[in-house]
């Protein structure tokens, strides 16, 4: 069990030094997360501690592939309002 992040991360840092174990690392073209390191918090914290400075929607996700923070998540955003102005596509 490992969080993952993906092509949405912009680098900002925020997560590096939050990670209680120090599983976040650069690389290029964007930071990941040492699976082997990796616990999701779990039992240290109520949440991921990477995920709950990310400011970046859909930035990390879970071993399924969803998001920590989907989209309109930080924004307050509707889904249906980033989808109309074409800033999020729906899955078909």
């Amino acid at each position: 069990m490992a969080l993952q992040i993906v092509h949405a991360c912009v680098n900002c840092c925020a997560c590096v030094e939050v990670c209680p174990n120090e599983a976040i690392y650069a690389d290029t073209p964007h930071f990941l997360i040492d699976e082997a390191k990796c616990t999701e918090c779990l039992g240290e914290y109520a949440d991921p501690q990477c995920a709950a400075i990310c400011p970046i929607e859909c930035a990390i996700v879970n071993e399924l592939g969803d998001p920590i923070n989907p989209p309109g998540s930080l924004t307050g955003i509707p889904l249906e309002k980033l989808i109309e102005l074409g800033l999020y596509k729906a899955a078909a």
